[in-house]
């Protein structure tokens, strides 16, 4: 797959710590011309939660947008949605069985041995990290920093996707690192996060891409 630069993660723990709605993440950002959101919520997948997802699904749907929900096959597939699985959760190779052969899937890997055993799964892409110090996670993987990255990107011919505490002044480091897209959590969200700011946030760092010559979303 072709994995946009640009991989905005709406955690609604984070979210909601910036009183921020995810729905209203996922407009403000999908608006700006973003061409994938993942869904994370690490709490109790409570009906309302997936109604919330439903919701941000269809926003994407909208928008020809891809939507991936991280670790949830079960939801993932009744949304017909991607899927973004880490070293504890279901298994790729599981995960590719409960959401059939054209959702996307993700799997995320922390050092050089997990990249290794990740080329033989059915992953479509690899997410690689945290590069850098990340407050979204409360136990959080050693860093590995860019020349940690360099080193991974020699491992795979996967797509790649670094991530852990990636900003606008470190984006360039990480595509020149070899990443072929950057997961941004914070780094999306401005000090004052109305509707309008996050969507000249997101179109800060989709116009970052362009100038890199990595990736530009054609309009629909």
């Amino acid at each position: 797959m072709i994995l946009p630069p640009i991989y905005p993660i709406l955690d609604t723990g984070t979210l909601a710590q910036r009183g921020i709605s995810p729905v209203t993440a996922a407009e403000a950002f999908l608006e700006a011309g973003g061409g994938i959101l993942q869904y994370r919520h690490k709490g109790f997948f409570a009906a309302e939660t997936f109604e919330e997802a439903h919701r941000i699904a269809n926003l994407c749907s909208d928008a020809r947008a891809h939507f991936v929900l991280n670790d949830r096959a079960d939801y993932a597939a009744l949304l017909n949605a991607g899927l973004h699985v880490g070293q504890d959760d279901l298994a790729p190779e599981d995960a590719r069985k409960a959401l059939g052969p054209q959702a996307i899937l993700g799997f995320s890997t922390h050092n050089a041995d997990q990249m290794r055993a990740a080329q033989t799964t059915p992953a479509d892409y690899l997410a690689f990290g945290p590069i850098f110090a990340t407050v979204t996670k409360q136990n959080p993987d050693r860093t590995t920093g860019i020349e940690g990255l360099k080193e991974i990107r020699k491992i795979t011919a996967k797509p790649l996707v670094a991530i852990g505490g990636i900003t606008l002044s470190s984006a360039e480091a990480c595509f020149e690192a070899g990443a072929d897209s950057v997961a941004v959590i914070s780094g999306l969200l401005p000090e004052a996060p109305t509707k309008t700011a996050l969507r000249a946030r997101m179109t800060e760092w989709l116009q970052l891409s362009v100038i890199l010559h990595k990736w530009q979303r054609p309009h629909p």
